[in-house]
């Protein structure tokens, strides 16, 4: 079975505010961001508010991620989470049905 590369793929996505309101409360929470800086072993993260689709590896995209976003990979001062499936729902937030987010280590 041979791999197919998706040539263009559409990352863009628009969040009814509501959802929006819900997850970033959910992504700021204290418990959650304790959990962040026990996996990153930092003492604080600040969320960026940043949000992407992932996307299709494709010669554009090699890591996964639009293009704009990649200075964040490369960057030890900024972690990419996956959106946990479970503040999707809570969220209400169904399509895109995979988000990550981008924190910022501050210490």
């Amino acid at each position: 079975m041979p791999l197919k590369i998706v040539q263009n793929f559409d990352s863009s996505f628009t969040l009814e505010p509501q959802a929006q309101t819900i997850l970033f409360q959910l992504l700021t929470g204290e418990s959650f961001l304790q959990q962040i800086c026990q996996q990153l072993q930092c003492e604080k993260v600040e969320f960026t508010e940043l949000l992407f689709q992932p996307v299709p590896y494709s010669l554009t995209t090699p890591k996964g991620m639009p293009a704009e976003f990649e200075k964040y990979h490369k960057s030890d001062q900024y972690a990419i989470i996956n959106v946990p499936p479970n503040f999707m729902f809570s969220a209400k937030i169904f399509r895109p049905s995979r988000l990550c987010t981008i924190f910022r280590k501050v210490s």
